[in-house]
């Protein structure tokens, strides 16, 4: 040791004695960290003649702080081990503590081992401040900033003979993890050693950076792994010559296996209208979507929409592209499957003056700032779901879905999973995963239940319970799945009657009727009709590109004479076929459809409802269908009642035929 250090020694004794009798050092030098040190030791009651370490972990204790500080101790035991053994033989302990100075880890010689081992400076010890007062851990514990405390920098006596020289150990994110500290006598101790330390902390901090990082990026390579291998989408990787160097299970299950191959050879036909110039360079080298192109299945060619990025490496370079190709037919499938959850009619776009239409139009609209079940009751073709539409868009639901089923058109056997949904293997034929019923696509929006009369009393009851609870079960599952849904229905049958008949639930017609809105035939608002006539022509103007449509005035004259059965849906379909037949030009009486003008001189005009039914069944006349239903009963006998069978022969559906033995009063 100099002649220097010797000198700063002496002069840290006489400071220290000065500070222990007065609590003040006003005749000799000591550095500021070290003053702020001593006093903060007095001030917490330190004993300056003691210096031995007494808070010391039970072994339980310390097994969990080496758990918790286990990747810091991993990564520092090497440059630990690497320091020390340059050390070695010059009486110096290397050693590890956590952020608080509890030690983690300690190399060190035999004797000096031993004589730190008398101030329990051993693995759990810990050396704050407070419990052995001044030391260069315990400073570095409060001040995270490197320091050497040396003999009688100390402040208690045991430990003047140590010299001991810290830094903190920080993580990428300049947080305070740990210590490095090499203590040993202060006769053999140079002012290097801090340098020394200093450095091993910054090699260190590197390593623990790097794991990290490491880490980081093989946790984000394992989720883009999963995300390739389980995305539903078909993913090719290429490289930078359109060989194709990896496909996730989707690709290989829709395409085989093409893995080193030209993805070009995968494309039989482009869409040439769409892209005429798709090429190799194309497809390596731009950013393309949703281009339309017949590709090598694995069992057929396939039709499917592709888009691709190039890949770009640390240099800017093209190295490869991506692609992912969705086949059409599932394109489609998810188009048909929510085309149906948007509402594009509003209360301005229902043509009428009548007193009767403007009533329906308002119950509708303060209905529509209400949650409660709408029943909508009206005749076939008096436009129940445009009411149905335009109460949705009025509502506080406007942002959510819109869905519509038509009761009377599912089969019975099916309406169950049509709206409430299945699980997996409910039942033969069940798709793989399950699938979402009716009330879960319109979660958050309405549900519109169209001839809610027709359905099957098995599925009313379940219905009523979904409308009370607010929750549902899928077919095959017992985790029940809560629902927020405004329910709409629509009738043209009489409920009341039918609940006589047994064909309708008491229960769920009260359930259902909270707001109850009738939609007047058009027969009972005539004064509409011209109206909703010029309305429709002038639509049907627009979409065939005519001129505006001009309308004699006798049209209307023999018009409001016919007594509408099919209501504003017969009256749509009559215009079209007048603006058809006039190509354009004016509307005029020998436009009118020949059936119409039978049914003025036949006297039909003033002669609907129950004697109008019997005259026509399901759009046909009166001959017709009493062949039809000789037909359908010759069928049945031929059959032995079979409905199936009967069904396919006649080309009509279950459903429909069933509709049809009840219009004709067949028993089966």
């Amino acid at each position: 040791m100099d002649n220097r250090n010797i000198k700063e020694l002496s002069e840290a004794r006489c400071a220290w004695d000065e500070f222990i009798n007065t609590g003040q050092v006003n005749n000799y030098s000591v550095k500021s960290k070290i003053l702020e040190s001593w006093k903060r030791c007095r001030n917490a009651g330190v004993d300056p003649y003691g210096g031995i370490c007494s808070n010391l972990l039970e072994s339980r204790q310390l097994y969990r702080l080496l758990t918790e500080n286990k990747e810091l101790i991993n990564v520092a035991r090497p440059f630990m081990y690497k320091l020390y053994k340059f050390l070695q033989g010059s009486g110096c302990i290397v050693m590890l503590t956590d952020a608080e100075g509890y030690i983690l880890e300690i190399f060190g010689d035999d004797n000096i081992m031993e004589n730190a081992a008398a101030l329990n400076f051993i693995t759990g010890g810990c050396w704050q401040e407070e419990t052995v007062g001044t030391n260069s851990m315990g400073v570095v514990v409060k001040t995270k900033e490197p320091i050497q405390v040396t003999g009688a920098e100390h402040f208690c006596v045991k430990s003047h003979g140590w010299t001991c020289s810290a830094a903190p150990i920080f993580d990428n994110s300049d947080n305070m993890i740990g210590i490095f500290n090499v203590s040993g006598e202060s006769s053999e101790t140079h002012a290097h050693t801090l340098g020394m330390v200093v450095a091993a902390v910054a090699a260190i901090e590197q390593e623990i950076t790097l794991r990290r990082r490491n880490q980081q990026l093989l946790l984000m390579n394992q989720r883009l792994t999963n995300i390739f291998t389980n995305i539903s989408e078909a993913v090719i990787f290429m490289d930078k010559n359109g060989i194709v160097k990896e496909m996730n299970p989707a690709a290989k299950n829709l395409l085989g296996d093409f893995t080193n191959n030209l993805v070009e050879d995968l494309v039989i036909r482009r869409n040439i209208r769409r892209n005429s110039i798709l090429s190799k360079k194309n497809l390596l080298f731009t950013i393309f979507n949703d281009i339309e192109l017949l590709l090598k299945g694995k069992t057929c060619p396939v039709n499917c929409l592709v888009s691709g990025s190039p890949i770009n490496d640390e240099s800017g370079s093209i190295n490869g592209t991506v692609m992912i190709i969705k086949p059409m037919e599932s394109v489609q499938t998810l188009v048909k499957r929510y085309s149906s959850g948007l509402a594009s009619f509003h209360f301005s776009d229902i043509v009428g003056k009548s007193e009767k239409m403007k009533e329906a139009i308002r119950i509708a609209s303060l209905a529509a700032d209400n949650n409660g079940t709408i029943l909508l009751q009206g005749e076939s073709g008096t436009g129940k779901e445009i009411f149905a539409q335009s109460i949705h868009n009025a509502s506080s639901r406007y942002k959510g879905p819109f869905v519509a089923v038509n009761c009377g058109a599912i089969p019975r056997e099916l309406i169950g999973s049509e709206l409430f949904g299945y699980s997996e293997g409910a039942f033969t034929g069940a798709k793989r995963g399950g699938r979402s019923g009716k009330f879960e696509l319109a979660n958050g929006g309405t549900l519109f239940l169209d001839e809610i009369g027709d359905m099957p009393l098995e599925q009313q009851v379940t219905l009523l319970r979904v409308l009370q609870e607010r929750r549902l079960i899928r077919i095959g599952d017992e985790k029940e799945i809560p629902v927020d849904v405004r329910v709409i229905c629509a009738t043209n049958k009489d409920l009341l009657k039918e609940i006589e008949r047994f064909n309708f639930r008491q229960d769920l017609f009260y359930r259902i009727n909270v707001f109850n809105i009738t939609i007047p035939p058009l027969r009972d608002h005539l004064e509409d009709m011209p109206l909703l006539f010029d309305n429709f022509a002038e639509q049907l103007s627009k979409r065939n590109n005519y001129e505006v449509i001009s309308v004699n005035s006798k049209v209307y004259d023999y018009l409001l004479r016919y007594n509408w059965p099919g209501n504003v849906r017969e009256l749509q379909n009559i215009v079209e076929r007048m603006v058809t037949m006039a190509g354009g030009g004016q509307l005029m009486v020998e436009h009118i459809p020949e059936e119409i003008m039978i049914g003025l001189k036949d006297g039909r005009v003033h002669n609907h409802s129950i004697e109008q039914e019997k005259v026509t069944v399901d759009g046909v006349r009166q001959e017709k269908a009493k062949e039809e239903c000789e037909q359908i009963q010759k069928l049945l006998i031929k059959n032995g009642g079979n409905v199936t069978k009967v069904a396919q022969e006649i080309g009509l559906s279950r459903n429909t035929l069933y509709k049809k033995l009840r219009k004709y009063n067949i028993k089966t």
